[in-house]
């Protein structure tokens, strides 16, 4: 039996029951976590489910009070827009003079937009700001009138102290516990992915686990300057994280990392995410993943994204993982090590931007697939507006690779002024078609080169190699 399913069995396989129905115009509601609930993570969303789909007012709060103090720990205010691009299909420059105030949300350090409530079917989910809950505590719950909408007239929500009242557990993991559960359903330690990562160590002895069981973790994941943290799904098609986002909805800031990402971490060494799936919900320039750290290990993990579907920084090794993107599907300023994945590309794969003195894309025993029947395997863009450097020491290798639905060039397309094409690293070992039949050359791009044994010999030998790629680092995956 694997580590994993011991840890849960240790929970019993609990299943949260959310009950306490209220009568609200005539319609039943459940309630999660229910009236008077005890036990509850801290890190817990607000659920209503009702009979039919409710809808989202445009005005209410929602609050969160301390029923001991009577202190209000959280406010959601409906009336403040959610984003400049809140369906994620406006401008995706930054906006540095637009003074609005928009719904934001603290997460691991950095502000993102986000979406206070969230329904799905029948469903609404209320995501309180991040961190404002404490252990051993009750609070109570009010909602305006309108905040949502039946078919038969606004919910009426809860006016008083002891409308929705639910108590927090007395203390979270103890101290030096390394390995904790998250379970949608808040039958282990935590309920979702942030708050398991809020609570890992920043600089532990020894490795930190995070276990996610089987469920749906809608949220925004971002966490920094962390070290040793493994986040392990129970299953890669079972454990399903995402979120809406792109660089509409969250627009550059003027200091900061990227915001655009479903899941994304900065500054962070040895990390490892294995056995779960992420996905962008929208379309753009949409990251499923974006990584930035050293030592990182992306192992049997199912990526759904869009432009620049996953963006990488520093060493990565990635293994076993498939990974979806509709353009630029890899944008690539570091050093990441690829084998045995498989990326579906809806136009160029990767558009990588090494700079000299590391390596780049490196892809052994992979496959390629072009969803359009005429993709490539990596665009390159010169600096023909002053914005872009040239990134003339590019390095994308492909090794054993099988592919289809690649256009007879393979690489390219290279646009504005000629590359030195000495120092571009445009180079395939052994590429076949999904039979295993060696593909035609005779029509790549002349600044891409084939090797051959036995003139590349000692090339090839190098590339298949993780650790002469990934700057003297011999990835160890924790299975």
């Amino acid at each position: 039996m694997r580590a994993f399913d011991l840890i849960l069995g240790a929970f019993g396989l609990l299943s949260a029951v959310e009950g306490s129905n209220v009568k609200r115009r005539d319609s039943s509601v459940q309630l999660w976590p229910s009236r008077g609930q005890n036990n509850v993570n801290i890190d817990t969303n607000l659920v209503l489910t009702f009979s039919s789909a409710p809808t989202i007012g445009k005005n209410g709060t929602i609050r969160v009070y301390n029923s001991a103090s009577g202190e209000q720990v959280d406010l959601l205010d409906l009336s403040i827009p959610v984003s400049p691009s809140p369906f994620g299909n406006g401008s995706t420059k930054a906006n540095y003079t637009d003074t609005t105030t928009y719904q934001t949300n603290i997460i691991g350090g950095m502000d993102f937009y986000f979406f206070p409530i969230i329904v799905r079917g029948n469903t609404a989910r209320i995501y309180l700001h991040n961190n404002q809950l404490d252990y051993g505590q009750t609070y109570y719950v009010t909602m305006d009138p309108g905040v949502l909408n039946l078919a038969s007239g606004p919910f009426e929500g809860f006016s008083s102290a002891c409308a929705w009242t639910f108590s927090t557990k007395a203390k979270g993991p103890a101290a030096g516990t390394d390995q904790v559960v998250v379970a949608s359903d808040g039958s282990a330690d935590f309920n979702t992915v942030q708050g398991a990562l809020d609570w890992a160590p920043i600089n532990p002895s020894s490795w930190t686990t995070i276990l996610v069981m089987d469920g749906d973790y809608e949220e925004l994941v971002y966490f920094q300057y962390k070290t040793k943290v493994l986040v392990r799904g129970q299953s890669q098609n079972g454990t399903r994280l995402g979120y809406p986002n792109n660089s509409a909805f969250n627009p550059p800031n003027r200091q900061g990392p990227s915001r655009r990402p479903a899941f994304s971490f900065k500054g962070v060494a040895d990390v490892q995410l294995s056995s779960f799936s992420i996905t962008n919900y929208y379309r753009g320039q949409a990251e499923a993943l974006l990584t930035d750290g050293m030592r990182i290990v992306i192992d049997n993990m199912r990526l759904n994204g869009s432009g620049d579907a996953m963006t990488t920084y520093g060493t990565a090794y990635v293994r076993d993982t498939t990974l979806y993107g509709d353009g630029d599907t890899i944008l690539g300023y570091g050093s990441v090590f690829w084998e045995n994945c498989t990326i579906s590309t809806g136009a160029a794969m990767s558009w990588t931007r090494t700079v000299q003195g590391i390596h780049g894309n490196v892809f052994v025993n992979s496959t390629i697939l072009g969803r359009d029947g005429n993709n490539t395997f990596v665009r390159l863009q010169s600096n023909v507006g002053g914005v872009l450097p040239w990134w003339p020491y590019s390095e994308v290798v492909m090794i054993n690779t099988r592919t289809q639905g690649i256009a007879p060039i393979g690489w390219g397309p290279i646009q504005g002024a000629p590359y030195p094409d000495q120092h571009l690293h445009l180079w395939e070992y052994n590429t076949m078609d999904l039979g295993g039949k060696p593909v035609d050359y005779s029509q790549r791009l002349n600044i891409s080169q084939q090797l051959t044994l036995p003139a590349n010999a000692s090339v090839i030998s190098a590339y298949t190699d993780p650790a002469y790629v990934l700057g003297g680092w011999t990835p160890v995956v924790f299975s």
